[in-house]
């Protein structure tokens, strides 16, 4: 019984809090996930992020949209807690640089925001699946990685946020669109 009674506090607060890896994340940057800062979201954030996605209940569409607007707030406080503004796309020859971040980063860390969105059940019309990527230099392109979506239906769209600087909008297109693009670095 004395065992029992030292573990509650233990499991209460877990109850309480939910899962609080779900709520902090290992936000990778540097280039390759070369640094690792531990991000939190507040229950400010967790608060705005579940009224954006909120709104996004009424088709797959609004979902996408306010995803957008989401990995927005995520992102903000992301580069608040590492204290570097991250530029859009990559410098060649910059990685080990602590805030820059490449595509490896920013799809590890958009996959893990999804997931922490799907595990908190505020996808509705979406599921997340494997990371995606394109490129390979001989077809002229430099190889790339997304996070992916799939939805009701099973079509894929990948979220992509390494085009704007830290806290900009993310693409969300569909996978396919997105599989055509990036010769040159262009969208």
């Amino acid at each position: 019984m004395r065992i029992m009674l030292r573990w509650l506090p233990l499991f209460l607060f877990a109850a309480l809090c939910g899962h609080a890896e779900a709520q902090s994340f290992g936000v990778c940057h540097g280039y390759g996930c070369t640094f690792q800062t531990r991000v939190g979201l507040t229950p400010a954030d967790r608060s705005r992020i579940a009224s954006i996605m909120a709104g996004g209940r009424a088709s797959p569409a609004a979902e996408r949209a306010a995803l957008r607007r989401a990995v927005e707030v995520f992102e903000r406080r992301s580069v608040a807690v590492i204290g570097v503004i991250d530029r859009p796309k990559m410098d060649f020859g910059k990685g080990r640089e602590k805030g820059q971040m490449d595509c490896v980063d920013e799809s590890t860390n958009t996959d893990h925001f999804l997931r922490y969105l799907q595990g908190a059940g505020l996808l509705h019309h979406h599921r997340v699946v494997r990371r995606d990527s394109r490129g390979s230099f001989i077809d002229g392109r430099y190889p790339h990685f997304t996070a992916v979506l799939k939805d009701d239906s099973g079509t894929s769209w990948a979220v992509d946020s390494w085009y704007e600087p830290g806290g900009g909008p993310p693409d969300v297109m569909l996978l396919s669109e997105w599989h055509r693009r990036g010769y040159g670095g262009q969208r």
